[in-house]
């Protein structure tokens, strides 16, 4: 078939109109083929999808006002109690514990809440809330940060399915969901170490930086000087595999340390009003002299018979497990926490927490094990992810709740008889530093509790007023409050102590106004329920 003159032209003109049009191509999905701004707009501030980093803060914000329990007295004492006195001391009212005293706590980790109290105070919203849960934000926002950087580490070194199993160990842990918000200085060295150890260099690891992860473990010794010791072993491998050793030392750890401890001096210097090593004194009273056994010992093996399998939950199966499993490159992380439950070991004595900032070690390895799990894996993540909820549930909302619970009261009874302008006061009579103090309640109402210093002159059968008012409870009572002058107003006991000092209370015309659960676990000198008393005068109760 012979085409017609004319048509070969038509059908190069055809082509060349066709070849001026522009051409759509196909968008790619894949992650591979995304621009780097594409790339960076999808990631969020710490290098992660914004998504799972939006998520992270929202579960850590929950986890915090999920937690309404004490722990330990440290959470409020050695953190909350110190801002305040430090922003509201003048002209009448905060308490500082014999620590400060005797300069065994520096106030580097107190300042960053005393910063937030100073600014809310500038701003006139200083109320006892925010006073309360601005710092505990600030601190479910910095555990936040630490479980997406142990996330990120995870899949630089293996993959996203191995990271995203560490990952869920790390949120569902039921002592991570207890202390994570908490104003420990426990926890802020947890935050640390798990920030450093993404800086640290493992092997496979693409964001090593010695002088960022030193950094980090300087600010950590400052907090709390016992956080270098699960960094002993770290730093020492650094040391062995490091080509250029004495670089490492004179360019990068001495300038480090160097300047952290510089800082520290100068705030101590300030606050304390002269210069002073608090990390040698808190060493040497709790290391090398081990003065801590004043506040309880245990047995040698305790961390390995009860505090390490407690902390771990249900987790201890599968952490047993992923030992066996993980690469020899996580060797060092497991060396870590066996060398740290043997250094507390040591110590006479022992707390849960000491062996906080090693748990998100272990979740690396309870992440492998879940990772391999062919058979049963679904009833296994069921139990795991129950078993620890609840944990985590009862003991932030329930277990000791009534030390925070009575001091809202005692706040609330605090700002109603200054409406009254009558001079009310209040003596706890609990163990000592039982409850929060004028952080929580933040009113220069005058307020007393039982004293407990530990012997510093070595004088033998030492015992403080605690242990006093314990022995005879009634003795004591009558001969501390022999003129009814004296009395205070408010009585806060735990209901163990009713029977005994019974006499007292209708001799003085005291009356039970208020009782507040405390624990299921009463043990020692605590009991199930708070009750507060309140003294009549002429026939009515003291706030009428």
């Amino acid at each position: 078939m012979e085409r017609e003159p004319g048509d070969g032209s038509l059908f190069f003109r055809g082509l060349q109109n066709r070849s001026r049009e522009k051409v759509k191509l196909r968008k790619r999905k894949s992650a591979l083929y995304l621009s780097p701004q594409e790339s960076a707009r999808r990631r969020g501030l710490l290098g992660e999808n914004i998504y799972l980093v939006l998520f992270t803060i929202a579960l850590r914000i929950c986890n915090c006002f999920l937690v309404q329990t004490s722990f330990v007295p440290d959470e409020y004492w050695q953190s909350l109690e110190v801002a305040h006195h430090m922003v509201f001391k003048y002209p009448f009212y905060g308490y500082l514990t014999w620590e400060w005293t005797e300069r065994l706590r520096g106030y580097t980790y107190p300042l960053i809440f005393a910063s937030m109290y100073k600014i809310l105070h500038l701003l006139g919203n200083d109320s006892v809330q925010l006073l309360i849960w601005i710092p505990r934000l600030a601190q479910a926002l910095l555990s936040a940060i630490a479980d997406l950087r142990l996330y990120s580490l995870m899949k630089q070194l293996e993959n996203q399915q191995i990271a995203r199993w560490v990952f869920f160990c790390q949120l569902c842990s039921w002592f991570t969901w207890y202390c994570c918000t908490r104003t420990l200085t426990n926890t802020m060295e947890t935050v640390l170490t798990v920030i450093a150890l993404f800086y640290y260099p493992l092997e496979g690891s693409k964001s090593m930086n010695s002088v960022k992860y030193s950094s980090l473990v300087a600010l950590a010794f400052i907090i709390r000087p016992t956080a270098v010791i699960p960094w002993i072993p770290l730093l020492f491998r650094h040391f062995w595999q490091a080509q250029r050793k004495l670089d490492l030392i004179l360019h990068q750890f001495l300038p480090v340390g160097f300047v952290t401890l510089s800082w520290s001096l100068i705030i101590d210097r300030i606050f304390f009003g002269e210069w002073t090593l608090v990390q040698y004194n808190f060493l040497k009273f709790n290391v090398l002299q081990n003065l801590g056994t004043f506040y309880g010992s245990h047995p040698w093996h305790w961390y390995f018979s009860q505090g390490f399998p407690a902390v771990l939950g249900t987790h201890l199966p599968f952490f047993i497990h992923g030992c066996f499993l993980a690469p020899k490159r996580y060797r060092i992380l497991l060396v870590t926490v066996l060398w740290t439950l043997l250094v507390y070991s040591m110590l006479s004595h022992k707390e849960f927490r000491f062996i906080y900032p090693v748990l998100p070690f272990c979740m690396v390895f309870c992440g492998y094990s879940l990772n391999h799990l062919k058979m049963w894996k679904k009833p296994a993540l069921s139990v795991l992810f129950l078993s620890n909820m609840l944990l985590a549930l009862y003991t932030g909302l329930v277990h000791q709740r009534g030390t925070l619970d009575v001091m809202t009261h005692i706040q609330e009874l605090g700002y109603n008889n200054n409406l009254n302008k009558s001079a009310a006061s209040v003596f706890v009579m609990m163990p000592c530093h039982s409850t929060p103090f004028y952080s929580h309640v933040h009113h220069p109402l005058p307020m007393r509790f039982l004293q407990c210093p530990p012997d510093l002159t070595g004088k033998s059968q030492y015992l403080d007023e605690a242990d006093v008012f314990y022995q005879n409870p009634l003795s004591w009572l009558y001969k501390e409050f022999h003129n009814n002058s004296t009395l205070p107003t408010y009585l806060i006991i735990f209901n163990v102590l009713e029977e005994e000092i019974s006499a007292f209370l209708i001799s003085r015309n005291y009356e039970r106004t208020a009782t507040f659960f405390h624990t299921h676990l009463p043990e020692g000198r605590t009991g199930s329920h708070i009750y507060i008393y309140e003294r009549k005068l002429k026939g009515k109760l003291y706030r009428r």
